[in-house]
């Protein structure tokens, strides 16, 4: 773990906590086989990658209404209403976010301007699997886009070596309103949505997390398909002053940690007494933590930094553009108002990743590895298109007409010119 003062950061350190590479290039070829070969040979393609890379062989991927009914028996209740609670504030939050599906305004009289928001017809999710069950992603990824109007949402998720898929991300699917759902991870799944194989129909739209193979996939089939955005390991960056517990900066460090082995988590403060608590509040607590090896491997690419200033701090944020940034300061309104570049803002000294990771509503659907810089974390826009809308009387023309025909000229476009004159002489 990197603890320095954020002045005397090496060329190196910088290197480490700023280049946070999703290692697309390692996987490329692999993976571009992966997607020709789907193309090629649709479902019988699927079938060899789901037998090599998930250790079963399927005849059939689509998950059964039999096969949901049981999933639900085999989660507890008190699970269920977690999840039925976080569906509730996600799809709230989402509403919220909606704009009026028709809008429009007179430019000068006779001329009125526009645009009608339109859902896309067809969305695939992909909800990872691995390490863990991840019913919170079905969730973020399928509910925004029923919200949006989305008619058809396809869900993808790794079966395990019986042909199952996990029961809870099941549930979770079901709850969030998927219209179909199958038994099938990794590149050969994105492969899938993208081009369409026998047994499965093409999407307009890919949105969700995953590791390199589905991030470099998801990067492939771009010209077949729209996609969200590239995404890499999950990241959080820590503004704190004095004001701050360092019990819960590091709790919340190792909470990120505990992802995957190339997770990172930054705390950036303005008290050096802080930054040493922090220190010494890591290495106890991680004796306790139960994905220990995980969090260990993680922390080691991770950093305690010390700040001059609240300004130099969340300079240094806006420069690493995190995934999830918390604001464990004295005014964490006041800070926000610096804040540019970041996936989702936690303000305050009770509000953890974890409670946008699943309950608050908002989405943990987020760009990592610097991408918060020029993409925002999916939300209810990933789901619509928009079409501008124009409509003119002929007091409206007339008072246009003239500039039109002569940017029409300038450009060399005449027959652009005279669409506008034919009607200026009736």
């Amino acid at each position: 773990m990197i603890v320095k003062k954020l002045n005397e950061l090496s060329s190196e350190d910088l290197k480490v906590l700023l280049s946070r590479e999703i290692g697309i290039q390692d996987v490329l070829q692999r993976v571009n086989d992966i997607v020709m070969d789907v193309a090629e040979n649709g479902d019988e393609a699927l079938r060899k990658y789901t037998e090599q890379f998930d250790g079963v062989r399927l005849e059939s991927f689509r998950v059964s209404e039999d096969e949901i009914e049981e999933a639900y028996d085999a989660v507890d209740e008190s699970i269920l209403s977690a999840l039925e609670l976080a569906a509730q504030n996600i799809y709230a939050f989402h509403d919220e976010e909606r704009t009026k599906d028709l809008w429009l305004y007179q430019v000068a009289p006779g001329v009125v301007a526009g645009q009608k928001v339109v859902p896309l017809e067809s969305v695939g999710a992909y909800v990872p699997g691995g390490r863990a069950a991840y019913p919170s992603s079905a969730l973020m990824c399928v509910i925004p886009a029923k919200v949006a109007g989305v008619e058809r949402v396809v869900v993808c998720t790794p079966p395990d070596v019986s042909g199952r898929i996990a029961p809870l991300t099941l549930a979770a699917a079901d709850i969030a309103g998927a219209d179909e759902i199958y038994k099938l991870g990794g590149a050969q799944a994105i492969a899938a949505m993208a081009l369409g194989t026998e047994s499965i129909e093409r999407v307009e739209k890919i949105v969700g997390p995953g590791n390199v193979y589905v991030t470099a996939a998801k990067m492939l089939v771009r010209g077949s398909v729209e996609i969200d955005f590239p995404a890499g390991p999950s990241e959080v960056l820590i503004v704190a002053d004095s004001s701050a517990d360092p019990e819960f900066i590091a709790a919340d460090m190792i909470a990120q940690a505990e992802h995957d082995p190339s997770s990172i988590a930054v705390v950036v403060t303005t008290s050096e007494p802080l930054m040493r608590a922090v220190e010494t509040e890591i290495s106890s607590q991680i004796e306790k933590a139960e994905r220990r090896d995980i969090v260990q491997a993680s922390l080691e690419r991770c950093g305690i930094l010390l700040a001059e200033s609240l300004d130099d701090a969340l300079a240094f944020s806006n420069a690493f553009a995190p995934e999830h940034l918390e604001l464990m300061v004295r005014d964490p309104m006041d800070a926000l108002n610096m804040v540019r570049n970041a996936g989702s803002v936690f303000l305050g000294h009770y509000t953890p990743v974890a409670a946008g990771d699943y309950a608050t509503g908002t989405n943990h659907v987020l760009p990592t590895a610097g991408y918060a810089k020029i993409f925002s974390g999916l939300n209810i826009d990933a789901f619509t298109k928009k079409i501008s809308i124009q409509s003119m009387t002929g007091e409206g023309l007339e008072s246009l007409a003239d500039a039109i025909i002569k940017m029409a000229e300038s450009e060399g476009l005449r027959a652009h010119a005279e669409s506008v004159r034919i009607r200026m002489r009736r």
